[in-house]
């Protein structure tokens, strides 16, 4: 809703001793507890599991003093609330040759997911994590929201209903056991695939999956596991594809054998959300070698839905004869719908969009002459007895990203003769389901949605885009397509995070040696949240711990943004310009906060600074978690806190709390000139992260070896996000045109070491682990940046103003050539030149 702001002031607040972030409590006192679930009638074992919630909140469950609205109920508890009522529709199944398979409703684009789920199969089953299979499903309309995989909510949702599945197929197979062997349940127990008896009999899962499986489906109960029993979870394993994805027989989408799925490419706008007006030359072009096919289609996300866009598709014999098919149509093009719009006239409206004269209730005139927009009756008390203050007022921006993975956007899609066949790894199955019936005319029952495994994912697969295109242009050709957009269509054409700006004011007593207030508002580009929280936060709104009348950006700010320090009386706002589909926008990892959380910890540096205390201690001293603490102390006593450092070279430290989980990063950078000004042909190198710290507290740790994989991920994000990974906007369009173009972090960037230090249990569920990293790896870099450099960068990626550092490619014809032999352009380096050395 453009130009409407929401404030979320709150109290002034004191430390709160041994404050946890809302995991589950410590993990003494863990004990079993126990579930109903069902004995599927099946030809062997099969099983579901039934979950009851406790009430949303309780008068007894709110802290005291007055939290932050993500501190009483954030985004983790909503995907996780949203999924109770379909939670139990899962089935664990015990197959005749003994091994167990498991199909689940959540995507796999390299997370780990699969193999987590594995691990709490094989934990209560008493087996080997080898011996558990587990496959994606298709799209599952009867799951409701249970099949989005998103807000690093996965294994937060999946943990219990899973492992209340394996236990009651355990216990079943223990009956079954039990009948046979002539013995009572409670004397025998399971390992290695059998069900061994205490006189040392033993029958195998294979043996027992027919006798155990159930002629009607009925209802049981079993208990689970206690903590401190487990074997897997909590030891690392290896991922179940890393071996299939290393030697590239991992099947994605483009590699499914579906029959007479030619490949297919679009001719697309050149400026954002054009249109085709006429094909000039479209005979010529379907006479070319290879080309079946030449249609128009529409690219509009649904029909009705905001603003309408329109492309050409070419389906040909190879992706090669796609390409050249495309760059020679010859296309009169209508309007783009922010033709015009640059990177600076974007600035200029959020800034007039974020001006105090527009945000409602201004708060009293300070001791210094300015206004307190957003603290309204606390601050008046806060200022009582703290004598003069001053106060850091500083603007920060944020330009557009990509949220394109390294997969590209992809899908097979066979629709014929009233029915419809599609193959893409969504993040949202059962949307894209919907949606697909919805722009097909077919019932939804007439749809079928297959996921396969993806390669990547990070909020762009939320979108159904490429299933879309791929659906249109097999109905109107009358046969199977294997569409795949090219990368200067994910960059140009495809979803980016929303360019924003962020303004932080914090008012601090120099005398009392105290923060009084912090303030932090956030303008943005609107972000399009429909597809992937719309009627999620729509069935939750009336347990939401605040007024209803919000949209949907300001909601999932309110659930996500959060101060983790004392900081004096709190206030958070959000706005936002443009509808949400003005630009085609998607959030990239971590939602907010790999903006909000760097434009706050720029600004905590400064006030540690101004108050004469160290940057590390002065967080310490005010954060208000016991985890965080404990986090931020290892970062401290591991990464080298302090250490002497030569000129030029800094460190930066933060923590996080977030998806139920705690973290701290420790960013060293070095930014003298022998390593900001090496020259390696063809790349952006700039400042270098010599060096990352990381500890992380999720409670409890399913999988370590995953959970660190997922924080060197989400270092590299930071990296990119603080230099170089960014797109220019001119004259309505993207300049960049493929992931050269596009500066994510690269080897030559990327800190030689990065040290992951997972926490001991401190619950007895587990924490969000995918995006937790992002915003903590951010604003730890632009942190160590700022104090490398003696001056605070206000502006990120700190390279996105300079001389765009590549040559344009052009937009028409609408994709570039193909490369040829790129080791023509980066000849080999003299074997006279100097050796860079990543440790100087």
């Amino acid at each position: 809703m453009p130009g409407k702001h929401h404030t979320a002031p709150r109290p002034p607040r004191r430390p709160i001793a041994n404050k946890r972030s809302a995991t589950t409590g410590p993990p003494t006192g863990m004990h079993r507890r126990r579930f109903l679930g069902y004995l599927i009638a099946a030809p062997t074992l099969a099983v579901g599991a039934k979950l009851t919630g406790d009430s949303l909140l309780s008068a007894e469950a709110l802290p005291s003093p007055a939290p932050e609205v993500s501190e009483v109920y954030d985004l983790s508890d909503l995907l996780l609330d949203s999924t109770r009522p379909t939670a139990n529709l899962i089935t664990v199944v015990v197959n005749s040759d003994g091994t167990v398979s498991f199909t689940i409703p959540r995507a796999e684009s390299g997370q780990g997911i699969t193999t987590t789920a594995a691990m709490l199969i094989a934990e209560e089953m008493g087996i080997d994590v080898s011996d558990v299979t587990v496959d994606l499903a298709d799209a599952r309309p009867e799951l409701l929201f249970n099949q989005q995989t998103q807000g690093s909510a996965s294994v937060i949702s999946i943990y219990t209903p899973v492992r209340v599945a394996a236990a009651l197929a355990r216990g079943r197979l223990v009956e079954a056991a039990a009948t046979i062997l002539g013995d009572e349940a409670e004397n025998l127990r399971t390992t290695a695939g059998r069900v061994l008896s205490t006189g040392g009999s033993s029958i195998p899962f294979a043996e027992l999956a027919a006798a155990a499986a159930n002629e009607v489906t009925r209802e049981a109960v079993t208990e689970l596991k206690a903590v401190d029993e487990f074997e897997i979870i909590g030891k690392g394993q290896r991922r179940d594809d890393v071996v299939a994805a290393v030697t590239g027989r991992k099947k994605y989408t483009m590699d499914l054998d579906v029959p007479d799925a030619l490949p297919t490419m679009i001719a697309r706008p050149p400026t954002i959300k054009g249109t085709v007006e006429s094909v000039n030359n479209l005979a010529q072009v379907r006479g070319m070698p290879g080309v079946t096919d030449v249609v128009e289609i529409s690219t509009d996300a649904e029909p009705g839905r905001g603003t309408t866009s329109s492309a050409v598709a070419v389906r040909a014999r190879t992706f090669g004869q796609c390409i050249d098919a495309v760059n020679a149509l010859d296309i009169t093009w209508g309007r783009g719908n922010v033709d015009g719009e640059s990177d600076a006239s974007i600035l200029e409206q959020l800034r007039a969009a974020d001006a105090p004269a527009n945000l409602p209730s201004p708060g009293p005139v300070d001791e210094v002459g300015g206004r307190l927009p957003l603290v309204t009756e606390p601050v008046g008390d806060v200022l009582d007895g703290v004598g003069a203050v001053e106060t850091i007022d500083q603007e920060f921006v944020f330009y557009w990203r990509s949220n394109a993975a390294m997969e590209p956007n992809v899908a097979i899609a066979d629709v014929r003769d009233g029915e419809a066949e599609v193959w893409t790894p969504s993040q949202i199955p059962i949307v894209t389901q919907t949606q697909l019936a919805q722009v097909l005319d077919l019932p939804q029952s007439q749809v079928t949605v297959h996921v396969p495994r993806g390669g990547g994912a990070f909020g762009r697969r939320l979108f159904s885009d490429a299933a879309l295109d791929a659906a249109r242009v097999s109905k109107k050709v009358g046969k199977p397509v294997r569409l795949m957009w090219h990368r200067a269509d994910e960059c140009r054409a495809g979803r980016v995070h929303p360019m924003c700006i962020s303004r932080v004011r914090a008012t601090y007593s120099p005398t009392a040696g105290e923060v009084v207030s912090f303030e932090q508002r956030h303008t943005s580009v609107a972000t399009d949240y429909t597809e992937s929280f719309g009627d999620m936060i729509t069935s939750q709104a009336a347990k939401l711990p605040f007024a209803n009348e919000l949209t949907l950006s300001q909601t999932v700010f309110l659930l996500t943004a959060s101060v983790p320090y004392d900081l004096g009386a709190i206030a958070l706002g959000y706005n936002e310009i443009f509808d949400f589909d003005r630009f085609a926008t998607g959030s990239v990892r971590n939602l907010n906060n790999q903006d909000f959380r760097p434009a706050q910890e720029l600004v905590v540096d400064q006030l540690a600074e101004r108050l004469g205390e160290d940057r590390l201690e002065f967080r310490r001293d005010r954060v208000e978690d016991e985890r965080a603490k404990a986090v931020l102390e290892a970062v401290r006593d591991q990464g080298g806190w302090g250490e002497d450092l030569p000129e030029g070279v800094a460190q930066g430290v933060v923590v996080h709390n977030e998806y139920k989980g705690s973290v701290a990063v420790l960013a060293e950078v070095d930014t003298r000139p022998a390593t900001a000004e090496r020259e390696i042909p063809g790349a952006t190198t700039g400042p270098r992260v010599r060096k990352v710290t990381v500890a992380v507290d999720v409670g409890l740790p399913i999988n370590p070896l995953g959970l660190k994989a997922q924080m060197e991920g989400g270092v590299m994000t930071g990296i990119a996000h603080v230099f170089t990974g960014s797109l220019h906007l001119r004259d309505g369009n993207f300049l960049e045109g493929s992931w050269d173009d596009y500066r994510y972090t690269r080897h030559w960037n990327a800190p030689p070491e990065i040290d992951v230090i997972v926490m001991p249990p401190s619950g007895d569920r587990p924490g969000g682990a995918g995006e937790l990293a992002v915003g903590a790896a951010t604003a730890a870099v632009a942190c160590a940046y700022a104090r490398a450099v003696g001056e605070m960068p206000t502006s990120f990626p700190i390279g996105h103003t300079k001389d765009v550092p590549f040559e344009v490619k052009d937009f028409v014809p609408p994709l570039p050539p193909s490369p040829t032999d790129g080791l023509e352009a980066y000849p080999a380096p003299s074997a006279a030149g100097p050796a860079f050395n990543p440790a100087s």
